[in-house]
């Protein structure tokens, strides 16, 4: 495996934990809905969560966060939109992003609710 993908691996189960110390329930993991993929599908009081995870290494230019660009924010809301109408509708979905920087051997988590609204979805309610 390269050792990118190693660092993602690493960097999901990071935020997963971390999500789980904060209350959040942990429904799927790496979801598919066609070609398209969300890292996390978590559920905190009347939330539904799409959570896209980037990790990085310390050696990189920008945060892991600025990876999510408006053509990954489609992708997870129209994969996001299928599994929400497969739900019974009475959670509030919300995108989330969790950065996870590996610096000096130690995790760093920036979890960023919110961070981007629903695009090019069918409907929500």
């Amino acid at each position: 495996m390269a050792q990118h993908n190693e660092l993602g691996k690493i960097g999901e189960q990071k935020a997963a934990e971390y999500l789980k110390k904060k209350g959040y329930k942990i429904l799927e993991r790496n979801y598919k809905y066609k070609n398209l993929e969300i890292d996390i599908i978590a559920q905190r009081k009347t939330d539904l969560v799409f959570v896209e995870v980037k990790t990085r290494s310390d050696n990189t230019l920008f945060e892991p966060e600025d990876a999510v660009n408006y053509q990954k924010q489609r992708n997870i809301t129209i994969a996001a939109s299928y599994y929400y109408q497969h739900t019974d509708g009475s959670l509030y979905p919300r995108f989330d992003v969790v950065a996870v920087l590996l610096t000096d051997g130690e995790y760093h988590i920036n979890h960023i609710e919110n961070a981007f609204p629903a695009r090019s979805a069918k409907r929500w309610h």
